[in-house]
């Protein structure tokens, strides 16, 4: 056994020198200083007295007995000091031991140096105190079993305390705007008193390091799960912020960006809406959201326009004022706001006016008004004698690719034939066409509601009894 520690001891003074000769050329250049770099001032380290007193071995030898006494990882360790210089022999069960001896020796006054010359022990007897040491452990767990059973009711009392006050729905829904806050609101309260529960039952069986790991890890997961999941939490909270802003109605008419269809229901993840094609189109919240958002149902009152271009010869204030009277006489068309007519542009063969009219879509389709208007008008201005000229082009030629004389006569009797203009009959009455059928259409108005009423997993975050934005 001697022997074996002697190979020991003298393998890992050749391992200790080997690590100095790798690691001291590193050392002293990192530590010489640079041209631009202060010269790092040393501390001079304490003298060693030089007088020798017997008695201040003794003294030492004395004291690091008493303390190694009073540890039982210091059962088999030997000493010795001999002018100030501890020699520190014998075994250690752990190997972190080893390091903490050399410590308490070297705080001891007096002391000039330490020779540490401890082992580990691995021989069997050792492994088998670790193996009490473990009976012992697991002596005292069981001995704690009462209290982490008293913990554990805690904590589901707690926990059953937390979700009873999380139930309370009526009292939720009275604090909050609706019905979706209201679930969060109970969810967070449940949430509380748990984790409270789980504080009281580790700090009552003594694990108060414990709850600091666990919280510790909590908080860094929960920020990785953040970030991996922003998108998602960004929706969550726009569906939050849609539910208190309220901006539509179940079944208004919106254009969300380009998007456009009547609102079906707002979740907790998208926004819901049937397109006038009757197809579902879901929007995320978040979306929607940031969204420039038209609302069409919101004032029943609507304007519609058109353009019509009428003949640069004619004279546009009498169409301004003849397609005015005309939009007036229509029944669908409002009278307040009257309708309107605007000159915009004088085009390359005619004169562009624009011609605006309000109308109220609880009474009129706004597309039915729009296409009932536009032929109503165009046959006013026909009637009335305006030209609605198709794009004329005039083309010039180069005089230089004159034709030759017999084709220039043909050519000069075919142009006066051409310029010479036809009689001009008059223009026909536009036949009386019966009113149009300019009701609402409300098709998918009608789709919307039956889909409402079906049951579906989605709740439906519209408050009808809240203001809305």
């Amino acid at each position: 056994m001697m022997g074996s520690r002697s190979i020991l001891k003298t393998f890992l003074s050749a391992l200790a020198a080997l690590v100095a000769v790798v690691t001291l050329p590193g050392i002293a250049s990192a530590q010489l200083p640079t041209a631009s770099a202060s010269p790092t001032p040393t501390v001079a380290a304490p003298a060693i007295d030089t007088s020798t007193d017997p008695n201040t071995d003794t003294r030492i030898a004395q004291r690091l007995r008493g303390i190694f006494g009073e540890l039982p990882a210091y059962t088999n360790v030997q000493l010795r000091v001999s002018d100030g210089v501890v020699t520190l022999s014998g075994s250690v069960a752990d190997a972190a031991d080893i390091d903490r001896a050399e410590a308490i020796a070297s705080r001891v006054e007096g002391v000039v140096t330490v020779e540490n010359g401890l082992t580990r022990d691995a021989s069997l007897g050792e492994g088998l105190n670790a193996i009490g040491a473990l009976s012992g452990k697991l002596r005292g767990l069981v001995n704690m079993l009462p209290l982490i059973g008293l913990a554990l009711a805690v904590a589901l009392l707690i926990a059953m305390v937390g979700y009873l006050l999380g139930g309370f729905g009526r009292l939720w829904h009275r604090i909050a705007p609706n019905g979706f806050l209201a679930e969060l609101i109970g969810s967070a309260v449940r949430f509380v008193f748990v984790l409270l529960g789980i504080v009281v039952a580790l700090d009552m069986v003594g694990a108060g390091a414990l709850l600091g790991a666990v919280l510790g890890g909590a908080g860094v997961i929960g920020i990785a799960l953040g970030f991996a999941m922003r998108d998602l939490i960004e929706n969550y909270v726009a569906s939050i912020m849609l539910s208190v802003r309220q901006p539509f109605r179940a079944n208004d008419h919106v254009l969300i960006d380009d998007l456009e269809g009547r609102v079906i229901r707002l979740t907790s993840r998208a926004t819901v809406l049937m397109t006038l094609d009757g197809n579902h189109l879901r929007i995320p919240n978040s979306t929607v959201f940031k969204a420039v958002i038209v609302n069409y149902t919101r004032n029943p009152q609507r304007r519609f326009d058109f353009a019509l271009g009428v003949d640069a010869d004619d004279d546009p204030r009498a169409a301004r004022r003849l397609g005015r009277d005309t939009l007036a006489g229509l029944p669908f068309v409002l009278a307040d706001p009257a309708p309107e007519a605007r000159i915009e542009e004088v085009g390359d063969s005619n004169i562009v006016i624009r011609f605006l009219a309000w109308i109220d879509q609880t009474e009129a389709d706004f597309f039915k008004a729009r296409s009932n208007a536009i032929p109503a008008v165009k046959d006013a201005l026909e009637a009335a004698g305006f030209g609605l000229p198709e794009p004329i082009y005039r083309l010039r030629f180069d005089p230089r690719s004159a034709k030759l004389p017999l084709e220039t006569e043909a050519m000069a009797e075919t142009t006066s034939a051409a310029t010479i203009p036809p009689p001009v009959s008059p223009a026909p009455k536009p036949a009386a066409h019966p009113d149009e059928d300019v009701t609402p259409a409300d098709e998918i108005a009608g789709m919307v509601a039956a889909e409402r009423r079906a049951e579906t997993k989605d709740k439906d975050l519209l408050d009808s009894g809240r203001p809305i934005e």
